[in-house]
């Protein structure tokens, strides 16, 4: 499943890479993007990983930005 998660704070590539690293860090996440100009973070993941989804969004809060949807 691929999910389009928008973001506030993403505001360079350093900034990117870090949330791309957390994320890609989670058991389940296969791909993930992060677009600081669209400030949005496209995940690729198992669905059927049990609580992927908030694992993701907590990942991206604890590298210092903020989950918008």
């Amino acid at each position: 499943m691929q999910k389009k998660i928008y973001v506030a704070g993403m505001f360079d590539d350093d900034s990117a890479a870090k949330v791309e690293a957390a994320v890609r860090a989670i058991a389940g996440v296969t791909e993930v993007t992060a677009n600081a100009s669209k400030a949005q973070v496209l995940v690729d993941f198992d669905e059927n990983t049990a609580d992927i989804e908030n694992a993701i969004n907590s990942a991206i809060i604890s590298a210092g930005i903020d989950v918008l949807n």
